[in-house]
């Protein structure tokens, strides 16, 4: 009879939290989900509703204005009303979209689904890591943080994933019907599963300490501490510690921000900078547009499909390549290394996507051997994108501010990140109707541009506290 080691209070303390991140890490899931699950139905809509490029562009990148808003109430409303609260109206949201964008009347009202799914994006986009940095004891924040990170590509490749799985039971074709709809609309609706599943989850598990202690609710605040952090620890110290960090801290305002550069300070330029150049390399163009975008040279919907499966997992790769290392070798090294790797690697894109051609109205061809060429040059660019910009830049947003205005400059930078990718979205139709080259010979620009923007203008901040941020 083999007799099991009892398990100790610690390691179920440890096993209670981890658990409880990768609830709230759910609504990274979600964010990565719902985002990228437009990719496999691109075509779809386009035949449904008989829409040219510029309208695809808009309904694609609607949700982004969505996510913009999203994330400006996010944050006020999480100090208002709980973390918990938050997240259970994104849960919701998520639902009300996914069921909404399934069963549209018109192109212009699952824009407007769609929309709604973005501001359910924006505010999982705060609120979930927010939870888990106040939940997670000090010895295990980073590597629990990481869960939303890899939460995000997750939900990226399991939305190619079940896209692929649709289409297939569909007949291989996004416009193919499964029970009277067509697989476009199951592939927005079935997102509705994983939203009741977060929904579920943030019924169980408990308020953020820090939220607790700031209404004063006390000994609901202990409870949890000592879930978390173990009975160990001193609660009442815990609690005073927390009181005297919320009594000092300093809520900035956008009027902190201005300096001598152009009315802001230098160093918001720099992370509104990294925000822009981080979509500028023409990342959710894969993530929003891959499907469709193999499909356009020749490849059928069924593979397109499958290609933008095996990006995904591409993805997942790169960025635990990204939190195994960002920490070893430093934030600007790694970044580095993925500016020069998509610089090259766009521009072969760019090289292979010339040779394609119309064969009649909108067919495009593609010599084999320039599409395998694409295909590979897609496949490296992401990695190079994953292990550095993926995770870098969201670390050093993080970090590199001054302690005084942190949460404002985040909240500039962040809101620059989705303008930019509104604006790459709502562009690449069209763009690449006109010259699918010329579109990857820009974004490869940006890259190159960010190799000079790292080598001058980034500093590391590897093993610095974020007191000595100034």
């Amino acid at each position: 009879m083999t007799i099991q080691a009892p398990v100790s209070r610690q390691e179920h303390t440890l096993a209670h939290v981890v658990f409880i991140s990768a609830a709230a890490a759910l609504g990274g899931f979600l964010f990565g989900y719902d985002s990228a699950v437009i990719n496999g139905a691109v075509d779809g809509i386009k035949g449904h509703f008989h829409v040219g490029a510029g309208v695809t562009g808009l309904i694609v990148s609607s949700a982004l204005l969505g996510s913009a808003v999203g994330a400006a109430v996010a944050g006020r409303l999480a100090d208002l009303r709980g973390r918990l609260i938050v997240m259970r109206l994104s849960a919701l949201l998520f639902v009300i979209s996914a069921v909404g964008s399934m069963f549209p009347f018109a192109e212009w009202e699952l824009a407007g689904w769609r929309i709604v799914g973005g501001i359910a994006i924006g505010m999982a986009s705060v609120v979930s890591p927010t939870y888990i940095a106040e939940i997670a004891p000090p010895a295990y924040r980073g590597r629990l943080a990481s869960f939303q990170q890899l939460a995000i590509v997750l939900g990226i490749a399991i939305s190619q994933l079940v896209n692929f799985g649709i289409a297939s039971f569909a007949g291989g074709e996004v416009r193919g019907r499964l029970l009277g709809v067509e697989a476009w609309q199951w592939m927005l609706g079935v997102a509705a599963l994983p939203a009741l599943v977060f929904l579920v989850v943030t019924l169980v598990i408990p308020e953020s300490p820090r939220y607790l202690v700031a209404n004063n609710r006390l000994k609901r605040a202990r409870q949890v501490l000592a879930e978390v952090e173990g009975e160990h620890i001193d609660l009442d110290a815990r609690i005073e510690e927390i009181r005297g960090v919320l009594r000092s801290e300093h809520k900035p305002s956008v009027r902190d921000l201005r300096g001598p550069a152009l009315g802001l300070l230098p160093i918001v330029w720099i992370g509104i900078a990294l925000s822009v150049l981080q979509q500028f390399v023409g990342i959710n163009v894969i993530f929003y547009y891959s499907a469709s975008l193999w499909h356009s040279v020749g490849i059928s919907q069924t593979n397109s499909l499958l290609i933008s499966l095996s990006t995904s997992i591409i993805n997942i790769l790169g960025t635990l390549i990204a939190i195994m290392f960002v920490d070893r070798i430093g934030r600007k090294p790694l970044a580095l290394i993925g500016s020069v790797g998509m610089t090259i690697s766009l521009a072969v894109m760019a090289w292979a996507f010339s040779a394609a051609h119309k064969t009649g109205g909108t067919d495009v061809h593609i010599p084999h051997s320039h599409g395998m060429v694409a295909l590979v040059a897609a496949h490296t660019y992401v990695l190079f994108f994953a292990l550095s910009w993926g995770v870098v830049v969201w670390v050093m947003l993080g970090e590199i501010f001054p302690n005084r205005v942190r949460a404002a400059a985040m909240a500039v930078a962040v809101a620059a990140q989705w303008i930019a990718n509104w604006l790459v979205t709502v562009t690449f139709p069209s763009l690449s109707e006109w010259s699918l080259s010329g579109a990857y010979i820009g974004y490869s620009v940006f890259a190159l541009l960010s190799v000079f923007f790292v080598i001058r203008y980034l500093h590391e901040t590897k093993g610095k506290r974020l007191e000595e941020m100034g």
